[in-house]
């Protein structure tokens, strides 16, 4: 063959290996793609991609000529699987100390390395332990080299004692820079699906720590007070015990109820609700226990009631202090034997139900009045749990009305990008005598009311303005009384370990509300101090 044709056929080989590798995006295909084009040329069994850190070696990846990988299998399986008949089995070998410096220079300048035969050897580097044990006996490994960065090396091995011949490795260095972009983009393809993998798995393992985690289903704040509320629902949710949810109105109370569920052993059941207030005494235990059909005027079919329904899940009586003295008496039956037959029945019901009731009424004070069972109390509050009202946890107002302003925002189509700060002033200053609920509406006002993406609320909009517009002067003068002996205290000062609103017990952007509403002169204070 004349140089001219020669140089041709190189040519033609390295425009066929590039055109091979354009398309492969995985190491797998990279390397299936390189020895089709190569075996015919230059005849090898394997071909690994290896990192170079020192003087270790890394494989990347490993291709044997005619063997495909099996689904799901990795690379020491692979490695395994395909070295296992052709091991080394003759004696030891010394070892050979590797100039690690030396080795990296010469890859990065592109010097090829090749062995004719491992066994004629007498020493053996580290790595020709690895290729001796996968049955190599000859081997050449090229630099892979992209825009001057070392990526790796290729080794190109045979199981007999066949020489790379120097013609062979020239091919070989020919179709190194295709293999080199091949392989680069190959393991920034894996890199990258490497990251998103292990994002995806940590969004997974975030959500779950999200269901796990108290502050959920809309349980928005982070106030000790509140956590407090919410390392007690971790602890009781995954037991079976009965709950007894107390707070005022507009707490949150059902919120938690839920929380419970969702993280009991029973969260695959249903969660059945039943507002106790909210539906008519004669009606109340046909809809707890079911009836059966001609039990009164207009029971027309036999029914289930919510006992029945709840049956593997989770029953929430809401509002159980306004249950009549009759019905207590058959929710008792219904805690103490788990069964109960429906009205105008005989055949006895069992159900495998979890109860959690809340109340904003004393039960207690039920209790010594005579409107309430001890005996069903006593049943009720084995664990009881006490929600606190917004005004002992100012802390969670700000982040609950940012979530209820993105809510009604999306709602509203109006995009609610920040809050003014004096709104937030208003709302920290305000008792909520409605709680979360009185600020869920009042947020929802004012994002109807908003402009340029700002939320603003004006005291006028609070429902206990006009009330303590109204208040008392003598009142109102024991409030000042109470602000100004503070601030004499405290020197003027407003907020830390010395200042009036530790003193007085408030939130400093309370006290700073107050002060501005009742015209009290704070700088007086320091000037006199």
């Amino acid at each position: 063959m004349s140089a001219l044709e020669a140089l041709s056929a190189r040519q033609s080989l390295m425009l066929s290996a590039w055109e091979a590798v354009s398309t492969e995006r995985h190491l797998h295909g990279v390397l299936d793609a390189v020895a089709n084009v190569l075996v015919p040329v230059v005849p090898f069994d394997s071909i690994g991609i290896v990192a170079l850190h020192g003087s270790t070696h890394d494989l990347y990846a490993l291709h044997v000529v005619g063997v495909p990988y099996r689904e799901g299998e990795t690379l020491q399986q692979f490695i395994e699987r395909t070295s296992a008949s052709t091991r080394y089995q003759g004696p030891p070998k010394p070892v050979r100390p590797l100039d690690g410096v030396a080795m990296r220079r010469d890859a990065e300048a592109g010097v090829p390395y090749a062995c004719a035969d491992l066994l004629a050897k007498d020493a053996w580097y580290e790595h020709e332990f690895h290729l001796a044990a996968g049955g190599v006996r000859a081997y050449a490994a090229v630099s892979l080299l992209v825009r001057g960065g070392l990526v790796g090396s290729a080794v190109f091995t045979r199981a007999h004692p066949l020489a790379f011949s120097p013609e062979q490795i020239t091919t070989l260095q020919d179709v190194a820079p295709a293999l080199a972009v091949a392989v680069s983009n190959a393991l920034s393809n894996e890199e990258i699906r490497r990251l998103r993998d292990q994002l995806e798995a940590e969004n997974i393992a975030l959500r779950t720590q999200l269901g796990q985690a108290p502050w959920f289903e809309d349980v928005v704040g982070d106030s000790p007070a509140l956590r407090r509320v919410l390392e007690a629902v971790e602890q009781v949710a995954p037991t079976d015990a009965t709950v007894l949810i107390t707070g005022e109105t507009g707490t949150g109370k059902e919120l938690i109820a839920r929380a419970i569920h969702r993280r009991s052993p029973r969260a695959h059941g249903p969660l059945v609700k039943v507002n106790c207030a909210a539906i008519p005494e004669t009606l109340l235990a046909s809809e707890l226990f079911g009836h059966e059909r001609g039990a009164f005027t207009g029971a027309a079919e036999r029914r289930k009631g919510r006992f029945e329904q709840a049956h593997g899940g989770t029953l929430f009586l809401d509002e159980i202090g306004e249950m009549p003295p009759e019905t207590q008496v058959l929710l008792l039956r219904v805690l103490q034997e788990r069964e109960f037959e429906r009205l105008g029945g005989s055949q006895t019901v069992r159900v495998d139900v979890r109860v959690v009731v809340a109340t904003n009424r004393h039960l207690e004070e039920r209790v010594q009045a005579g409107a309430f069972r001890s005996d069903l109390f006593y049943r009720l509050n084995v664990f009881p749990l006490h929600v606190p009202p917004l005004r002992e946890r100012p802390d969670d107002i700000a982040p609950l009305a940012a979530h209820f302003a993105a809510r009604y925002g999306e709602r509203f189509n109006r995009a609610i990008s920040r809050m003014e700060a004096r709104t937030l002033e208003v709302l920290k200053a305000y008792p909520w005598p409605g709680n979360v609920r009185e600020l869920e509406n009042v947020v929802e006002r004012a994002v109807i009311l908003s402009r340029n993406g700002i939320l603003r609320v004006q005291p006028s909009m609070l429902a206990g303005a006009q009330v303590e517009g109204n208040m008392p002067e003598h009142l109102r003068g024991k409030e000042r009384e109470a602000i100004e002996a503070a601030l004499r205290a405290a020197r003027g000062r407003i907020a830390g370990a010395d200042g009036a609103a530790r003193r007085l017990g408030l939130p400093a952007s309370t006290l700073e509300f107050r002060i501005k509403r009742l015209g009290i002169d704070k700088f007086r204070h320091r000037r006199e101090g």
